[in-house]
């Protein structure tokens, strides 16, 4: 005897078509999406995929900051050309967020 039992779920229309576009923006498919729904998960859309690269160019820059933060620390000082590099890693985080969203 199998531990799975199915159901049949009758729905109109109006009613697959939602079900179909909340699988898709969480990035499921229905069978585990209704899964997750019977159990009472608090599902979100799933983000978009540009969302992973952001992510990487703002650890990288984030580094790049630290770095310059960490140099400028060991000396007590920081030169007008570092404070000037962190300003534009700054933008460019900014900007890569804009572009992004």
């Amino acid at each position: 005897m199998s531990p799975y039992k199915t159901i049949t779920l009758r729905l109109n229309a109006t009613q697959y078509a939602h079900l179909r576009k909340q699988a898709e923006a969480a990035g499921l498919k229905m069978e585990p999406l209704l899964r997750q729904l019977i159990l009472g998960v608090d599902l979100r859309p799933r983000p978009p995929d540009e969302y992973a690269a952001l992510l990487r160019e703002l650890s990288a820059i984030g580094n790049n900051v630290n770095q310059l933060a960490h140099q400028a620390n060991a000396r007590g000082e920081a030169t007008r050309q570092e404070i000037a590099e962190a300003a534009q890693l700054v933008r460019q985080m900014a900007r890569l967020v804009k572009e992004t969203l």
